[in-house]
């Protein structure tokens, strides 16, 4: 007998006189938890979640639509980044104005390669505001996972209301749990004993948010 039989009988003979539950799993659980805290307008909401995302250490910028192009480039500029990948589905207007070259999201890029990008813009999935979490699903226009957590700046671009969101409840409606799911709140970050905070381990050392209304 492997250790695996052993221990798949073990818990076969544990739950031997537990009563079998044939509920669907909707409805397993009492959902009556609060779905958000407070009832926030559009503007509230907005303006809790640049709140939280800047206390997160992330850096946050607002921009109309028309103007996006624009901010985009500058930020680029600012950090002095001489390549930007972008996922094959991200809207081409976005890094028109940026003088930064363009690269591909290949699959046979490298870690090491990935690495050299100075920079990485996505859209995202949603933005939950309690929380200040930007959520990633793998979408065209968010590209895979690996592209937002090798390179050390990463760009994401959150659409002003729609994309907003008060609570993660309200969050994972929106979402689908087959998908790739990344949560984002603020730069990759640890601390050791001492409390010494350090940025860029496990993702981006550097994320900036742009805020973009219609």
């Amino acid at each position: 007998m492997s250790s695996r039989e052993r221990i798949l009988g073990r818990v076969r003979r544990a739950l031997a006189d537990v009563e079998q539950d044939d509920r669907p799993y909707e409805q397993a659980f009492a959902r009556d938890y609060l779905r958000e805290h407070g009832d926030l307008d559009v503007e509230q909401r907005v303006d809790l979640l640049a709140e939280n995302l800047a206390d997160y250490r992330a850096i946050v910028h607002r921009c109309t639509a028309a103007d996006l192009a624009a901010t985009i480039a500058g930020m680029l500029a600012a950090r002095g980044s001489r390549t930007v990948l972008g996922p094959p589905g991200l809207d081409p207007e976005w890094l028109s104005a940026a003088e930064a070259e363009r690269l591909a999201d290949r699959a046979e890029s490298t870690p090491y390669e990935l690495d050299r990008v100075d920079s990485v813009v996505t859209a995202c999935a949603v933005a939950v505001a309690e929380t200040g979490t930007i959520v990633l699903d793998g979408s065209p226009d968010q590209g895979r996972r690996r592209i937002t957590l090798v390179p050390d700046h990463h760009v994401v671009v959150v659409r002003v209301p729609e994309q907003v969101v008060s609570s993660v409840p309200q969050a994972l409606e929106r979402l689908d749990p087959a998908r790739p799911l990344t949560w984002i709140s603020g730069p990759s970050a640890t601390s050791d004993i001492e409390l010494d905070r350090v940025e860029g381990v496990h993702g981006p050392r550097t994320l900036e948010v742009v805020l973009v209304t219609a």
